[in-house]
């Protein structure tokens, strides 16, 4: 599946089933880093100071910092027909490297705290091809793969050992900064809910069990909490669309709201009520703020901006202006940096690619 604009069917591809595709072997472009003022519009520079695009080409996203800063790991598709793998490489977008292992379509890539392994999602055991892409007669959906399982690995790709075994989709998998649990979503209990599990996939516990979508899910610096997107349906018929749609692992995007929930699952609470798209939530270091990305403020729901928000829904602010595409914003540990995917820039519509800039705040 590729991305062909830059709005939704980009977030639908990015959201519910990783970027588009690549092969084995295929070659990443060689990057030239930009320090470039003219990538940056004036409104976006009160809190982004010093922005470096890191990567040229293809689609790059769901870029993620390693615990010590020094590395990122994110997902990229070169080529036509070519499925997703994980790749890593460092702040200066040099020494890129596959980390995944080319078979199947995985998502979702994220190092844990020690920075000697990885944790990422793959269909690779279903098949080393391409799964195929959503049924669209059915409308705009999602096509959550139940191919997708849980995968660590060595930092280097090797080493790599399966953490679920369930015929429902698992993907969006992160970690605890101490690297003691890692947080997903799972369809194996018939609905989408967030889960945790030890790094050797033991002792599984559900944390969401709502009716809807309850996924992208982060903890907090201090691992006491975790700030995820949701979809709950509410009349009837959404309900009825819902549970029809996820009997084919499809999922109709309709609305998300970001939540947060303690890192047991109690004392959920709604952070945004605008009935917009939000996702891609992250807390900010300090543990009281929170950036998402947006359609909130595109009437016709096509552009995604990035947004900052205190934890109980106050101090609303817009990060980004551009009219492209802008999401999957994550901060450094120290909150000094911020990596995000853009479409500004590009080469080609629709291209996206990461961006890493100094955070002022």
């Amino acid at each position: 599946m590729k991305t062909k604009t830059l709005s939704a069917p980009l977030l639908m591809i990015l959201l519910a089933s990783g970027l588009a595709r690549l092969g084995p072997q295929a070659p990443v472009p060689a990057t030239s880093p930009q320090d470039d003022a003219s990538l940056l519009l004036p409104e976006e520079r009160r809190h982004l100071r010093n922005v470096r695009q890191l990567t040229f080409g293809g689609q790059n996203a769901e870029a993620y910092f390693s615990a010590d800063d020094k590395q990122l790991i994110f997902q990229a598709s070169v080529g036509e027909g070519r499925c997703d793998q994980i790749y890593a490489m460092d702040l200066a977008g040099g020494h890129k490297r596959m980390v995944s292992t080319g078979g199947g379509k995985t998502t979702c890539g994220y190092f844990f705290p020690d920075g000697k392994r990885i944790v990422y999602s793959s269909t690779r055991a279903s098949s080393p091809e391409c799964p195929p892409p959503p049924d669209y007669s059915k409308g705009y959906v999602w096509k959550l793969f139940p191919e997708f399982e849980i995968y660590s690995a060595r930092a280097d790709g090797s080493g790599v050992k399966r953490l679920t075994h369930n015929p429902g989709y698992d993907a969006e998998a992160t970690i605890s900064r101490d690297g003691k649990k890692i947080v997903f979503t799972s369809l194996r209990n018939g609905d989408l809910d967030i889960y945790t599990m030890d790094p050797d996939g033991k002792n599984l516990r559900r944390l969401t069990t709502e009716l809807g979508y309850d996924g992208g899910p982060f903890f907090s610096a201090d691992g006491k909490k975790i700030v995820y997107r949701a979809f709950h349906p509410e009349t009837p018929e959404e309900k009825t669309d819902y549970q029809e749609l996820l009997k084919t692992s499809l999922l109709r995007p309709k609305r998300f709201e970001i939540f947060v929930m303690e890192a047991d699952g109690r004392n959920k609470r709604q952070v945004t009520r605008n009935g917009a798209a939000n996702f891609a939530p992250f807390f900010h270091p300090d543990g009281k703020r929170i950036i998402f990305a947006s359609n909130m403020a595109d009437p016709n729901g096509r552009n995604f901006d990035l947004y900052l928000i205190n934890e109980d829904g106050t101090g609303l602010e817009r990060v980004t202006w551009h009219p492209l595409f802008d999401a999957f914003p994550m901060f450094s540990s120290d909150g000094k940096k911020l990596v995000w995917a853009s479409n500004r820039n590009g080469k080609a519509r629709g291209e996206t690619n990461i961006f890493l800039a100094d955070w002022v705040d």
